[in-house]
């Protein structure tokens, strides 16, 4: 069983910068796929950007590639999300997930069987 704790999110002017940080407690096998996900009122969840545990390998949707970044450290058991040049579109709740195995791969919201209450990001002028 793992439990994830989102935190960090906030309002914020189009252009700025959020860094999102989630906790982790449980065992964290070196299998396990770290995700954000996010979603914003009567759409879909969508994913964001995912990391693998054991090889740091990471993937992002295209339309944050270049300004977010997701780190894990094997220490805490964090995973963390920075958000640069913030966009009004990237408003929503974003939630940290966990995929055991990943069978669908890395950006199907169907491969994470553990997910994070979710914190919310607002970007607005």
């Amino acid at each position: 069983q793992v439990q994830l704790v989102e935190s960090g999110g906030g309002l914020v002017q189009p252009g700025a910068s959020l860094r999102l940080s989630c906790a982790t407690s449980g065992t964290i096998y070196s299998l396990y796929t770290m995700g954000w996900f996010r979603q914003e009122p009567g759409k879909e969840r969508e994913f964001v950007a995912s990391v693998t545990w054991r090889n740091n390998k990471k993937t992002y949707t295209d339309s944050v590639k270049g300004r977010f970044t997701i780190t894990r450290d094997a220490a805490t058991n964090t995973v963390d999300l920075q958000m640069n040049s913030l966009k009004p579109e990237d408003t929503g709740v974003y939630f940290c997930a966990v995929a055991p195995t990943a069978p669908w791969g890395p950006a199907d919201r169907r491969s994470y069987d553990y997910w994070g209450q979710g914190t919310q990001v607002t970007v607005s002028s």
